[in-house]
């Protein structure tokens, strides 16, 4: 008897070429596996197909119906916004995410952009290739003042499994750590709110999803609360921060500097207000904070774990419908 059909719609979007599928394809079925898939061809490649994973290829209610032997949708990712919940509900089929696969690798690219800003790393290595040290008069440069970040206070916004990753390293360094009270997130003992909370920190870092509460969540108004020598790190979501308001503050110097790997267009064109060349302290990474080798291999083998409790009769990364 011929193995059901499984399809994974875009496996470019996890970097396969360094990646093992081992443990994929010894799930007991016949994949398929494609580097991206248009609308037009996602619909072909999951007819008859029990299986599909998916990390951004969009599943609305359309294509889920059209799937007339599906079973099971697998997220190649935590958030489950490309697929169509309650569709899929209506007709017994399972959603499944991973979570907590990226938690070290966005830990450590939150410190790397810490770091980077606070010992002037790109300036330096720019004054490095310009010759600058070459024809210095003393053994070193000091032209850009460096600050340590043990002692200084870190503000984090979201304190899931991400964040709690960002306070353990923040400890080892001897940073002190206060954490804000989430807009549209229960009241936690311990929490401050946010207008609270930015005055008094040295470096501000995200870690919370990007809701309806959390749109545009540091705007004008919240950068002006801001030390104008602190620093904003932002590994979440690009709506979370107004982008603009950002430029702006960076250029006028109200902010310190600031590290970001999202923004609110991906990919970005031109014209977004963080990708112009006269911001200064800005560093700007392309929303690679998760994409370790050790993370996307975890990633994908927890779609294979995954399928396989399915398998036996289990729920586990269930993500119900609305």
């Amino acid at each position: 008897m011929p193995q059901p059909k499984a399809v994974f719609l875009d496996t470019n979007t996890l970097g396969r070429s360094d990646l093992d599928l081992s443990t994929l394809a010894a799930t007991p079925y016949n994949w398929q596996f494609h580097a991206n898939s248009s609308p037009k061809q996602t619909l072909e490649r999951i007819r008859g197909a029990e299986v599909v994973v998916s990390n951004k290829v969009a599943l609305d209610r359309a294509l889920i119906e059209s799937g007339d032997a599906l079973k099971l949708i697998c997220a190649a990712a935590t958030g489950t916004n490309h697929i169509d919940l309650q569709a899929a509900a209506e007709r017994g089929i399972a959603v499944t995410n991973v979570t907590g696969y990226g938690t070290a690798t966005v830990a450590q690219h939150s410190f790397c952009l810490m770091l980077a800003l606070t010992t002037r790393l790109l300036e330096y290595q720019a004054a490095v290739r310009r010759g600058d040290w070459q024809r210095s008069d003393m053994f070193c440069l000091m032209d850009y003042p460096i600050r340590e970040i043990a002692g200084k206070t870190l503000g984090i916004v979201g304190y899931g499994t991400l964040g709690k990753g960002v306070a353990q390293i923040a400890e080892a360094f001897g940073m002190r750590i206060l954490l804000a009270q989430r807009p549209g997130g229960a009241l936690k003992a311990g929490r401050l709110p946010l207008q609270e909370l930015l005055p008094r920190v040295d470096i501000l870092t995200l870690h919370c999803p990007l809701t309806p509460e959390t749109q545009n969540l540091i705007g004008a108004a919240e950068l002006a609360l801001m030390r104008p020598d602190a620093l904003l790190i932002n590994t979440a979501r690009g709506g979370i921060v107004d982008e603009q308001a950002l430029a702006n503050a960076l250029r006028q110097g109200t902010l310190g500097g600031a590290g970001v790997d999202v923004l609110t267009r991906e990919p970005p064109d031109d014209a977004n207000p963080l990708l112009q060349h006269d911001i200064p302290n800005l560093i700007v990474t392309p929303h690679n904070a998760w994409a370790s080798r050790e993370a996307r291999q975890r990633l994908l083998d927890g779609v294979a774990d995954n399928i396989r409790d399915y398998l036996a009769g289990g729920s586990a990364n269930r993500v119900e419908g609305l």
